[in-house]
């Protein structure tokens, strides 16, 4: 399902729904990591927005909003509202799965809903709800351009992001999606979705591999290390980049024509606006909202950047 579609229908449910409930507070406390990259500064920024949206729309509703740093201050924080908010309901983006599973299973022990974005907790079943990106669609999503644009095959490096199950799952959507099409990986290496290590990874690529076709940076912080490495090395009209996420400085060059970024691929970090909108609908509506919701990636290109450009966005 297109969450643009997704979102309308949501929308119009949260509609028709408000009149029917009565005004009861319904406390929502909402638990995210601090803007420390530009995913995680685009997922704030919508997260916010949905909870400025919902409140204003129904007054039966409160959101507290906490971001934290790492592990120990978000456990910190959910315990906090636990304690002087009573919440009802908890949309939780684990910082790290281990440390963050007990709190949360003590929050759904007290009767409250438990919804859960992109980093799964380490115990299954805790969560009514998970909200989560298509990782092993991301992967495939890009291999597939890779195989239209290089129709004879070439050479290519690949930056991983940090060792985890996603990008594990990212990376072997990817290498299914070319197997057979001629393209070779010369090295694939973890940048750690981080700008700093892309550069020094790619920087190592360059003086490694005479002759680079493309390059898949799997993540759009990681596409400026690597455009950055590029540039330094003057081999700018030798290769192009695909990173992912949906960056809007990424988004822009697309829509552009830029020759290097002809595509990104989406994992939105609105997925946070997704989850609260539909843990929202758990207490505004009758309409069941359990389960998992997997957000597919989409292959962005000139033709569609338009309505994935996020101008006031951080990311």
């Amino acid at each position: 399902m297109k969450m643009t579609k997704f979102l309308a229908a949501t929308a119009v449910a949260l509609a028709l729904a408000a009149p029917a409930f009565a005004q009861d507070k319904v406390v929502i406390g909402v638990s995210i990591p601090a803007a420390t990259h530009g995913w995680a500064g685009g997922m704030n920024f919508h997260a916010e927005q949905a909870i400025a949206r919902l409140e204003a729309t129904y007054p039966q509703l409160d959101f507290v909003l906490a971001t934290a740093s790492d592990p120990s201050k978000q456990v910190n924080d959910i315990e906090d509202m636990m304690a002087t908010r009573n919440i009802d309901a908890l949309v939780v983006l684990p910082f790290e799965s281990e440390p963050l599973t007990a709190p949360v299973k003590r929050v759904k022990d007290s009767g409250a809903w438990v919804t859960v974005i992109d980093r799964g907790l380490s115990e299954d079943g805790i969560e009514d709800l998970y909200v989560a990106g298509d990782n092993p669609g991301f992967g495939r999503v890009a291999g597939e351009f890779f195989v239209q644009q290089m129709p004879e095959g070439g050479k290519i490096v690949v930056l991983r992001g940090i060792p985890t199950t996603i990008d594990n799952e990212r990376v072997e959507g990817f290498q299914a999606a070319i197997e057979g099409s001629g393209i070779e990986i010369l090295g694939m290496e973890h940048g750690n979705w981080n700008r700093d290590d892309a550069f020094k990874v790619m920087q190592d690529f360059l003086s490694k591999y005479p002759q680079i076709d493309g390059v898949w940076a799997s993540d759009d912080d990681m596409a400026v290390g690597v455009l950055a490495a590029i540039k330094e090395s003057g081999r700018n009209d030798e290769m192009w980049v695909l990173g992912g996420a949906g960056m809007k400085e990424m988004i822009a060059r697309v829509r552009d024509g830029d020759a290097m970024i002809k595509a990104d691929v989406t994992y939105p970090p609105a997925m946070s606006a997704t989850a609260i909108e539909l843990t929202a609908l758990n207490y505004v509506s009758n309409a069941p909202v359990s389960g998992k919701f997997v957000i597919g990636s989409v292959l962005i290109t000139g033709d569609n950047a338009e309505k994935f450009y996020y101008p006031d966005s951080p990311f």
